[in-house]
């Protein structure tokens, strides 16, 4: 995204390493071109309140798919080692990943957006701090045509900062103690679907929209901790993690629960108000079909899902953060490179023109920007680790020594 926006960089860095579930890429990249095609539909003006224009505006779920994601895969190393496996990253190694995952491509992308953009043009100070920081979500009037997507990336940054201080409060539930924190995840899951009320009760000044805080949307992270959970505990042979991690069952799930998201319970699909039940509903449905989606992946991962795996969508899961930070950009530059009005339909031509230029976009930021960053901090941490194993080894080859120099003076 999500921006998702957010996920386990070690394992995308390297795919060969045991853990890595190929699928997730798959799927991120599925992600990533849902947001895509609802922004284009939204600006054809294909959302139109017909039933294929719900469809097109729901695709916003792919927030949630993003959002599960980044739930299960940084929280996996926390319920593994509930369980006896290694012990979690530390804060600092993991500040330190979210970081170099996220801001040097986005800091790109603002730049890029504030100084180039038509549309963005002459930016106030506070919007480029909101946007730099991202922290758009909490300065009133700050989200910026080509970058209003990036409310979603200030949610999965909040989720970072959260997500030890979750683990400190449950590092006690260990062993047989495990159990107990999927019902913990769940009851606070539960408990924020109330966020929408306290969102509309809030004295907060006009621009600011406080449904979109981490608060509103903590169900969508929690489904993918549940299943790194599930994935993680022992006894993989229950019902419910079968059914879960059944294909066909989960198909229709996804299935019913998508198409009860087009429908008026789950609030509109387009820019107007959502009341606080909407608000709930929609999260709760975005919620399943995130866990649809992911659990037969996460709970299978030997299982063969050849479309995911494919070499295709392999690479553009690796590219798919830059896809998601770049495309609401390349989108008003077709609409002015190729003479398409805002508004003014032709969805297919757009989306088409849209994809193919963003995915060029993409891999050039991947190449360029991602994974350079990644690569330097992995050289950096390789040599902050060699040179603490050549002390150890001196302070280890220097002790034998001292102890032979004190032996010999007690015995003189």
């Amino acid at each position: 995204m999500v921006t998702s926006a957010g996920a386990d960089d070690r394992l995308r860095a390297a795919p060969h390493r045991p853990g890595f579930i190929p699928a997730l890429e798959g799927m991120r990249a599925l992600a990533a071109i849902g947001v895509l095609t609802t922004h284009v539909a939204f600006q054809t003006r294909s959302v139109d309140g017909s039933v294929l224009g719900a469809v097109w505006g729901r695709l916003d779920l792919a927030v949630a798919l993003f959002f599960a994601l980044s739930g299960f895969l940084l929280w996996r190393p926390h319920a593994a080692a509930a369980r006896g496996g290694p012990a979690a990253p530390g804060f600092r190694r993991y500040l330190r990943h979210r970081v170099v995952r996220i801001w040097p491509a986005y800091l790109v992308v603002v730049v890029f957006v504030l100084v180039l953009l038509p549309d963005a043009r002459g930016a106030t100070p506070t919007v480029w701090l909101a946007n730099l920081f991202i922290a758009q979500i909490y300065v009133p009037l700050s989200l910026t045509l080509g970058m209003t997507q990036m409310w979603t990336l200030s949610v999965e940054v909040s989720f970072y900062a959260l997500l030890p201080l979750i683990a400190f409060a449950v590092v006690r539930l260990r062993g047989d103690r495990a159990r107990l924190r999927i019902p913990l995840l769940l009851a606070a899951a539960t408990i924020s679907l109330s966020w929408g009320w306290i969102a509309d009760a809030l004295p907060l000044a006009a621009g600011v929209a406080p449904k979109n805080w981490l608060p509103g949307h903590l169900p969508w992270f929690v489904v993918g901790m549940v299943m790194a959970e599930m994935a993680a505990a022992p006894t993989r042979g229950r019902i419910a993690t079968w059914i879960a991690g059944h294909r066909v069952a989960m198909s229709v799930v996804v299935v019913l629960a998508y198409a009860a998201a087009c429908t008026p319970i789950a609030g509109p699909t387009g820019l107007a108000e959502v009341s606080s039940a909407q608000f709930a509903v929609k999260i709760v449905l975005g919620a399943i079909v995130g866990f649809g989606l992911l659990a037969p992946i996460v709970l299978r991962p030997a299982g063969r899902f050849r479309f995911l795996d494919s070499a295709v969508m392999q690479a553009l899961g690796r590219w798919s953060y830059a896809i998601f930070i770049w495309h609401l950009a390349v989108l008003s530059a077709v609409f002015s490179l190729f003479g398409f009005g805002v508004f003014g339909g032709s969805m297919w031509a757009v989306w088409l023109l849209t994809l193919l230029i963003t995915i060029g976009v993409a891999a050039a930021s991947y190449g360029l920007i991602e994974e350079p960053a990644r690569r330097a901090m992995r050289d950096a941490e390789r040599r902050r680790s060699e040179r603490r194993q050549a002390a150890t080894d001196r302070d280890a080859g220097s002790a034998p020594a001292a102890t032979s120099v004190s032996a010999a003076r007690a015995g003189s």
